[in-house]
């Protein structure tokens, strides 16, 4: 890991002294990251309400430019200008690499679809047996760690292959059985376990765009 993700993670605790206990876990996140898309893998999410929104936030930052700038390779600039010159052109300056991640609950239609005709229980989980493969990582939110539909999307996870991470409460929850990395934060009002969620994920998805962008 860059010495410059190191800093990432060093002001996280410089800013929040009372999320200290996380910088491990929030530097093995970035290194699992790292790993699973250097392999081809990608990043699937879930959440109930403020977290299905952090979840959507996690995936705006990771597909497009946070901090750093992302330009496509040279090669694909080319290839675009042979296609069409001068839409090329505006693509080749125009678009960013992305680092690939789904947010399982920006899906409405076929959310609600699933939930009518199906469950409501198993919309993520579902997803989850769709988009998931071996060498993918899922990412579970639940300020109480014991949402029944983010659990069972969590045990498919496992079932299938992928490695999960958790970020809860302070409490010690349902959710934690299922992942390899569980984050606890330090509170356990919901909006409380909210705010501290933001400044962690922050940095995380500031570390990886650093490792994989940082030229």
């Amino acid at each position: 890991m860059k010495d410059t993700t190191l800093k990432i993670v060093d002001e996280l605790e410089e800013r929040y002294p009372m999320l200290a206990d996380s910088k491990d876990k929030v530097i093995k996140i970035i290194e699992m990251l790292e790993v699973s898309f250097s392999e081809g893998g990608k990043l699937l999410l879930c959440g109930n309400g403020g977290s299905a929104a952090d979840c959507n936030h996690i995936v705006g930052v990771l597909m497009k430019s946070f901090k750093k700038k992302r330009p496509i390779d040279a090669a694909l600039k080319r290839k675009l200008k042979l296609i069409d010159e001068a839409a090329g052109a505006y693509l080749a300056n125009t678009l960013q690499l992305g680092l690939p991640a789904i947010s399982l609950a920006a899906h409405t239609g076929y959310m609600t679809a699933f939930s009518n005709d199906s469950s409501a229980m198993a919309v993520f989980a579902n997803q989850v047996l769709s988009y998931g493969n071996k060498g993918d990582i899922f990412w579970a939110l639940s300020t109480s760690g014991n949402s029944k539909n983010v659990i069972m999307a969590a045990m498919v996870a496992r079932a299938r292959g992928l490695k999960v991470i958790g970020m809860t409460g302070q409490d010690k929850c349902e959710l934690e059985e299922y992942c390899d990395i569980c984050i606890h934060v330090p509170a356990k009002e919901k909006y409380q376990v909210q705010e501290y969620h933001l400044p962690i994920y922050n940095a995380i998805c500031l570390g990886i765009e650093n490792e994989f962008f940082d030229k």
